[in-house]
């Protein structure tokens, strides 16, 4: 250990100098620093490509390493120290801690268990620097699954767990005594349980967000008891009180049940979690890199292990510095290009700021917008009882429709306005209401979002069907004009979409939020008809790569060539060129719904819908933060963009993942954390091969997904079309296949394209 200590001082001695170097001091290297160099670069030299040998590594920023090592990175046992004083010791492949392993902090806290990529992930014990221990499940440093809890005050809690919080059934225990048995949700008491107190009084009944609230019981230990409907607010209290041995009593207990939530429960608060203050996914590497290949009169660059090089040695690499020296983005592609391993550079594609034309006045659809924006403003805005999710089957007639006139000189019912006449419908008003409700969708704000001071944003060109699609300035909603028959088609499917979303919570069919049409008066007599639905990529963070993907081959790829290529182009089937790896519990999750959503659609006769994906990639900042993955980083084609949306770093990723409130934007195809892998297509592969083959690179990303398009009823227009095609083509290839032969091939490509992260 002295020796070791030594080495650190020395060490981040030469690092210190080698900052001040980068920062404008003059720094000569002494003579042995280079000779010391030279020495290990020609042992990496002299070894085979692919072949684990022993190493003992002491590294440019103090850190020290010594275990197995492979084509420069620590791969197989091995032990790193950090300079911190953090240490694992474990198994490593390719940089990453990846198996069995011990994690420990200068505190004292200490895990010991599964990783993977570097994350704490599987069956691990983590025990803290004041004495609490978890042992169980975790998933990416959270705990998830089945795990047990021991608190340094004596409590402890034996359960499910979710993202990092009790969630699922559990139960708590306080030193004093009490317990509480039940569900939980977001690390609270939520659904039905028990609690029972070491006096030998007990309430059973239904809570939320850790207090009763609902059908519930209270019962003293003398056999009385007290039931009714609780509620922290007591005017939807109400309940009867039981005496021991008697009949019902009304009128003469003088309790208040706000006593067991001002008194019993405050002496039962659930311990808070320990905050870790550093995560080993946080924790960067630095390693040489071999100088194979390399002009020997050329000092090496130092790099971390993910293949970047580190930005203290190489100022103009980093797009931010380019713009300090003036170095151009090409020499930066082909640094990059030079220092990649396998295939061709991956170049993420222009970013378009904003997505479509703003529809200011003069444009052709100025009016049209103006009504849709006051129909909407009139639909939303009228008063009515809070709907219930209970629907009778009334509210799905497809005659359910309310007709609305808007004169240029306001009436009764609506305001005076600036365009034309024109009249305003409203398809099953109650069950679109009651859909929002459903999607927590908040009245006022989907109002401001659509008939905001801001104006709508029309798309560049209508859809292959002919529809136009407009975007609301804050990208959240996006409205899509209709065909009578595709009306049809979801006014006939209305209940079963309704009973579907409402039982699948991760449901990926499109989320529609209303179903209106507008009638302008005149001559013309023309009806536009259009629907309000969630955009998909409505994110903080910019969508680098989409695909449109069906799992057929026949005109399945894009016309447009590379150089035309933006963030904005749809890719399709033959453009792929990516497998999408989920970590374990999402990619079940994912399965069972994708099955979910194919046979709902299979049974409303639904074909030649769409699976939309969006990939964002996480790139390292300045600092050179850490890439989970290993691989190398995916380069912007264009300067950076300071109106852009933000890249999202390993730290910003790690922040999102130990925040409650970053699990809760992570749904079932919303921001969701992910790998990909890179495929290639080979020279001799056959004609519609729609997945290629991996090629072991793989990217870290964030992913959106859902499912497209579900409105395509299999008519006779469909049929002809099928059969004209499937005497030209395969027919296995063709888009326009029965609803049933549809929804096999689309389950079976997709789960070819997604896997279990491993």
């Amino acid at each position: 250990m002295k020796a070791w200590e030594a080495t650190v001082r020395k060490t981040q001695a030469a690092a210190k100098k080698r900052a001040n170097s980068f920062f404008g001091t003059s720094y000569v290297p002494h003579a042995s620093d280079d000779e010391s160099e030279r020495h290990e670069e020609n042992v990496i030299e002299n070894q085979i490509i692919g072949e684990v040998y022993n190493a003992e590594r002491y590294l440019s920023n103090g850190d020290y390493y010594t275990g197995h090592w492979a084509d420069n990175f620590p791969h197989g046992h091995g032990k790193y120290w950090w300079t911190d004083g953090c240490m694992y010791v474990g198994d490593w492949q390719r940089g990453k801690a990846n198996g069995r392993g011990l994690f420990s902090w200068p505190s004292g806290a200490v895990y010991e268990g599964e990783f993977k990529n570097g994350y704490m992930d599987g069956a691990g014990t983590y025990s803290g620097p004041h004495g609490d221990m978890y042992k169980g499940n975790w998933v990416m440093n959270l705990k998830h699954g089945y795990g047990v809890k021991e608190y340094s005050n004596g409590d402890s809690y034996d359960g499910e767990w979710c993202r990092g919080m009790q969630e699922g059934q559990g139960t708590y225990k306080w030193k004093n005594g009490n317990y509480y048995v039940g569900q939980w949700k977001n690390g609270a008491f939520s659904g039905k349980g028990k609690m029972q107190w070491n006096d030998g009084n007990r309430y059973d009944g239904y809570w939320d967000d850790g207090f009763p609230k609902g059908n519930g019981t209270y019962k003293w230990s003398n056999g009385s008891f007290y039931v009714g409907n609780w509620s922290r607010d007591p005017k939807d209290q109400s309940g009867s009180y039981y005496p021991c041995g008697s009949t019902l009593v009304d009128g003469n207990f003088d309790w208040d049940p706000l006593e067991v939530y001002n008194v019993h429960l405050k002496k039962c608060r659930v311990c808070p979690d320990e905050k870790v203050p550093v995560m080993p996914s946080q924790k960067k590497l630095a390693v040489w890199r071999s100088s194979k290949g390399v002009d020997p009169n050329v000092r090496p660059r130092r790099m971390s292990v993910d293949g970047r090089i580190e930005a203290g040695d190489d100022k103009d690499f980093s797009p931010f510095d380019r713009k300090r020296t003036g170095g151009s983005r090409d020499d930066a592609s082909l640094a990059l290009e030079d220092f990649n391993t396998r295939g061709s550079s991956i170049r993420i594609p222009r970013v378009v700021k904003k997505q479509g034309e703003t529809i200011s006045k003069g444009h052709k659809n100025y009016e049209l917008m103006l009504n849709l924006q006051l129909g909407i403003r009139h639909s939303v805005g009228r008063p009515g009882p809070p709907p219930s999710l209970d629907l009778k089957p009334s509210a799905f007639d497809p005659k359910e429709k309310v007709w609305t006139r808007f004169p240029p000189e306001g009436s009764k019912h609506t305001p005076p306005h600036q365009s034309c006449e024109f009249r305003w419908k409203d398809y099953c008003p109650l069950v679109f209401r009651t859909l929002r409700k459903l999607f927590k969708i908040d009245a006022a704000d989907y109002m401001l979002s659509i008939c905001g001071n801001e104006a709508l944003r029309e798309l560049s060109s209508p859809g292959k069907s002919g529809s136009f699609f407009y975007l609301t300035n804050d990208d959240r909603y996006m409205i899509k004009t209709m065909k009578k028959a595709e009306v049809k088609v979801l006014l006939r499917m209305l209940s079963a979409y309704y009973n579907h979303v409402r039982a699948y919570q991760n449901t990926l069919v499109t989320k529609y939020f209303g179903l209106h049409c507008v009638k302008l008066t005149g001559t013309a007599q023309k009806k536009v008809r259009f629907i309000i639905m969630g955009n998909l990529f409505c994110s903080e963070y910019t969508i680098h790569r989409r695909f449109d993907l069906k799992g057929s081959s026949l005109g399945r790829s894009t016309d447009k060539p590379e150089a035309e290529l933006d963030a904005n182009t749809i890719l399709k089937d033959l453009d792929l060129n990516f497998l999408f790896r989920l970590q374990k519990t999402w990619f079940q999750e994912f399965r069972r719904q994708i099955d979910r959503d194919c046979d709902f659609l299979e049974q409303e006769r639904i074909m030649d819908y769409s699976l939309l994906v969006g990939l964002h990639f996480r790139e390292p900042n300045i600092a050179a933060d850490l890439i989970p993955s290993g691989a190398r980083t995916p380069t912007a084609d264009g300067d950076s963009d300071p109106d852009s949306a933000p890249r999202l770093s390993r730290a910003d990723m790690d922040r999102l993942l130990l925040d409650p409130a970053g699990w809760a934007s992570i749904r079932l195809g919303v921001n969701m954390p992910a790998r990909v892998e890179r495929t290639e297509r080979k020279s001799d592969y056959f004609e519609g091969q729609l997945v290629g083959e991996p090629t072991g690179e793989y990217y870290d990303v964030v992913m959106f997904f859902g499912i497209i398009d579900i409105l395509q009823d299999y008519d006779i227009t469909k049929k002809l079309e099928h059969a004209y095609k499937s005497m030209q083509y395969d027919p296995t290839s063709i888009s326009a296949v029965d609803p049933r032969q549809y929804a096999k091939r689309f389950r079976d490509f997709v789960l070819k394209i997604f896997e279990e992260d491993a």
